[in-house]
């Protein structure tokens, strides 16, 4: 079981300093990775129709996560950048290939990029995008982000794409790990079809869930179904909130050889003072131990 942690956005808005000091700590403590949160925008939830769905609104902080792995590349030297996740068909194609080799680059390929769909049609909609099509142009999406990475000129034409003899330089100089994030079945059977690996929350959309060990055997059985080799495949799990040092390491105890690799620590909420969320990486790291 590789056990990560989550940047708490909300808690480093004052100085870079504190965020170098977090992933430092977290780093040096023993965390294996260390996942970044998206939303490009905060949206204010009254009067909307349909409702949105997650309580992130307007006042939620949240930083940009590849320009924020690549200030964390610099900073630190072993620990795995990992986006969870980014939603990737509100964004350019290409230029989120470009931004995640470029962190690969500076990170010396620590980067494993997490995509979803998203949730926010307000969002979409700003960043001129279509919301309605969103899942299966992140098809697509994920076939044009590997061309991009490995191939010097790519004539690509898709659905929704289209690159004319061009391509990113540099590249990555080994493949970038894409795992894909949600709760829905079409999410669960694209991953299993095209992703790396798999995200999963032990707290769906709508409040705890009590089928994640049925939902992660379901992942398991779609990846073989696709005939792919189970070692190839993560499934990584976000702790619930709020999770105590002990209760966070029996979690990871009884998810280890359940067909789970990675189960990542919440530290939303609580005391917001870095220094407090910076103190409490060395007491769930104790508690592991």
């Amino acid at each position: 079981m590789k056990v990560g942690v989550q940047f708490p956005n909300e808690s480093f808005t004052g100085d870079a300093v504190a965020v170098r000091d977090f992933v430092q700590t977290a780093e040096g403590v023993g965390f294996h990775h260390l996942v970044i949160y998206e939303h490009v925008l905060g949206v204010e939830h009254s009067d909307r129709h349909p409702p949105l769905a997650l309580p992130y609104d307007e006042s939620t902080v949240f930083h940009e996560p590849m320009v924020l792995a690549g200030f964390m590349a610099a900073v630190t030297s072993s620990i795995e950048l990992t986006t969870a996740v980014v939603v990737l068909p509100q964004r350019q194609t290409a230029l989120a290939a470009k931004q995640a080799a470029e962190v690969a680059f500076l990170s010396d390929d620590r980067l494993r990029l997490g995509v979803g769909v998203g949730w926010n049609y307000v969002e979409y909609q700003a960043m001129g995008a279509d919301f309605s099509n969103r899942g299966a142009r992140q098809e697509e999406q994920i076939e044009l982000l590997r061309r991009l990475w490995s191939e010097p000129v790519l004539d690509f034409e898709g659905r929704w794409h289209r690159v004319d003899r061009a391509g990113i330089n540099p590249r990555p100089r080994k493949p970038i790990p894409i795992w894909i994030g949600g709760f829905s079945e079409p999410a669960f059977q694209r991953a299993a079809r095209m992703a790396d690996g798999f995200i999963y929350s032990l707290y769906g959309p709508d409040g705890p869930d009590g089928h994640t060990k049925e939902t992660v055997d379901h992942i398991r059985e779609l990846v073989a179904d696709a005939g792919r080799e189970q070692a190839d495949f993560g499934i990584e799990l976000l702790a619930p909130l709020p999770v105590s040092p002990g209760e966070f390491a029996d979690l990871v105890e009884a998810w280890t050889g359940a067909g789970v690799t990675h189960m990542t620590l919440h530290l939303l909420g609580g005391d917001p003072d870095p220094a407090a969320k910076i103190a409490s990486l060395s007491t769930y790291q104790a508690a592991l131990r």
